[in-house]
């Protein structure tokens, strides 16, 4: 019983971290990255659609990205798509293939950009608290319901603690990966 809850506990702080990595990709930093559109959706026949499925997307060079749509009737779509991402990308088309140059970041940039970073891992950081909590409630719950005892009670909730200082640090050495990544000139 206890390690049913440590476990949902564990899969739910795996599941934020994943969430936090993701989140992360959308995140510019000074180099192109066919993963800054991931997130960034087009209305494709109705439905919002990620440019990834809709394009092919290239990386020819550090400081310029390729889109390729499908359908030549998608390029005015995906530009308008990734002007209004707030990415700060200026994409350019011929009509049939959208030039997207990522320019240098500035000195105040990168710092708004390590900002939004430390923001973010402080949302997961919370998320990570809450999956604790959550998972204290339940195990004080079995103790209290007298399903567990209470020794075992204090062993469970330690080691739920001690995962949640895990977890924690993942975040911390993620963001610090990040940060150090937008910071590189």
């Amino acid at each position: 019983m206890i390690n049913e809850v440590f476990n949902e506990v564990k899969e739910k702080m795996e599941k934020t971290i994943s969430f936090y990595k993701e989140e992360l990709k959308g995140v510019r930093t000074g180099r192109a990255s066919a993963a800054l559109f991931e997130n960034i959706k087009v209305d494709y026949y109705g439905t919002p659609t990620p440019i990834p499925q809709v394009a092919t997307i290239q990386v020819p060079d550090p400081r310029l990205i390729t889109i390729q749509p499908w359908e030549p009737n998608m390029v005015p779509v995906i530009e308008k798509a990734i002007m209004n991402s707030g990415l700060g990308l200026n994409p350019s088309n011929d009509g049939k293939m959208i030039r997207v140059p990522i320019p240098a970041l500035t000195e105040e940039r990168r710092k708004d950009l390590v900002k939004l970073v430390n923001k973010m891992a402080e949302e997961a950081r919370v998320a990570i608290r809450n999956e604790r909590r959550a998972g204290n409630d339940k195990i004080k719950k079995l103790e209290k319901d007298k399903e567990i005892s209470e020794d075992e009670a204090r062993k469970a909730l330690d080691k739920i603690q001690e995962l949640t200082n895990e977890y924690i640090k993942k975040v911390d050495e993620i963001t610090a990966k990040k940060e150090k990544e937008i910071m590189e000139l």
